[in-house]
């Protein structure tokens, strides 16, 4: 259903991108920044339902300031080594490469951008950082805490597990507590609960959050 397409960055850096185009006429731009685990099957496919709600899907290779063409499965070394590959792309960079995507897709009409895990962090400094953003949608960033002062210049929506270790409901009550602006909900599940290709997948906080994001996208892009 998709395609690879080349970007640039404003620092010259070039990098790839999956896009995921709707039948008819887009709705708008949605960027999906991924996992730690790359541009695989999963991020594919979370693209790809998006296209087919409407959406300009496109989703870049953060990795590939480090690894290109780098993607993996969920594995504990996998995981051990997206975490190393995690520690090189400096966040600057990241937002460099989200705004390389929003440019790429302006003709599409009101853009967002939606996030897990690592690019749930990513999706939120999309929202405190990235001039052009209709809405950012957050799925349980574990370094969130670090940017709580940050303040969003879009609708924001975000997505806790309950369960999660690594940010914890603690955590993630605390940053939301901060941030009254943004729409929270929290969810009886762990870490990773909307992949289904992790043993944490959570199907039932899965679908939920996911009629949410498109109620949020369908309110603030189209």
């Amino acid at each position: 259903m998709g395609k690879t397409v080349a970007l640039q960055a404003a620092d010259g850096h070039k990098f790839d991108a999956y896009v995921a185009e709707p039948a008819g006429k887009p709705r708008g731009l949605l960027i999906v920044a991924p996992e730690i685990f790359g541009i695989n099957s999963h991020i594919r496919s979370v693209a790809d339902g998006y296209a087919a709600d409407g959406y300009l899907a496109i989703a870049p290779a953060l990795f590939d300031r480090a690894s290109r063409g780098y993607e993996s499965g969920y594995s504990q070394p996998e995981i051990a080594a997206g975490i190393e590959i995690m520690k090189k792309i400096a966040w600057d960079d990241a937002v460099r490469d989200v705004e390389a995507a929003l440019a790429w897709g302006k003709d599409a009409g009101k853009a967002a951008i939606v996030g897990y895990c690592w690019g749930g962090v990513i999706a939120w400094l999309g929202a405190t950082r990235v001039d052009g953003l209709a809405a950012a949608i957050s799925y349980y960033g574990g370094a969130l805490p670090n940017f709580v002062d940050e303040q969003p210049r879009c609708p924001v929506l975000l997505h806790f597990g309950l369960e999660d270790q690594s940010i914890t409901a603690d955590k993630a009550r605390a940053f939301a507590d901060k941030h009254p602006e943004a729409e929270t909900h929290y969810y009886p599940a762990g870490h990773g609960f909307n992949c289904d290709q992790r043993g944490s997948y959570h199907a039932e906080s899965a679908g939920l959050a996911r009629e949410r994001s498109v109620e949020f996208l369908r309110k603030h892009v189209g």
